[in-house]
């Protein structure tokens, strides 16, 4: 884990002292959902792209509430970096969580087009969002977390194509 910048000794001394609580904690972020929900082929002067809905569950363990002004990444699929993810101004409730979505137009590559294919087929790929996060603290300034990989697992939907 990386150390804290001193801009947050305020908000770590407010919680430090707090009865039964730690240190500040980083946020954490999963992929609740992710989805491919259209693939298109190149005509004329459009290029292919890959339409997919990814949702992320933003959790804050810390017992006040937290401003993100961005959480930046990319989405990695079977060890290729398919496109770019820009979640703006997420804000978390104390010890709580939120739920963000993306509808992202990712381009279809010749690198990419097989892993894609794969997704529309119903067949099981890797993913990984690697990012950062800048949170947002006010008078105390706007930190960036990261770069990290900020979730990873499998993915595997029913098939949207019937070959």
């Amino acid at each position: 884990m990386r150390p804290l910048p001193l801009l947050l000794a305020p908000a770590l001394l407010l919680v430090g002292c707090a009865p039964g609580r730690g240190p500040v904690q980083v946020p954490t972020v999963q992929v609740e959902g992710i989805r491919l929900s259209s693939l298109s082929l190149p005509s004329g002067a459009a290029p292919a792209y890959a339409g997919v809905t990814l949702t992320l569950r933003v959790g804050n363990p810390n017992p006040v509430p937290v401003r993100l002004a961005n959480i930046a990444g990319t989405l990695v699929v079977d060890g290729q970096g398919v496109g770019d993810v820009n979640l703006p101004d997420v804000n978390l409730p104390a010890g709580g969580e939120a739920r963000q979505s993306a509808e992202l137009r990712l381009p279809v590559t010749l690198n990419t087009a097989a892993t894609f294919l794969r997704v529309a087929r119903g067949q099981e790929v890797s993913y990984r969002l690697d990012g950062a996060f800048t949170a947002d603290l006010g008078v105390l300034g706007r930190p960036t977390f990261g770069p990290f990989t900020l979730s990873q697992g499998v993915w595997k939907q029913a098939a949207i194509l019937p070959f």
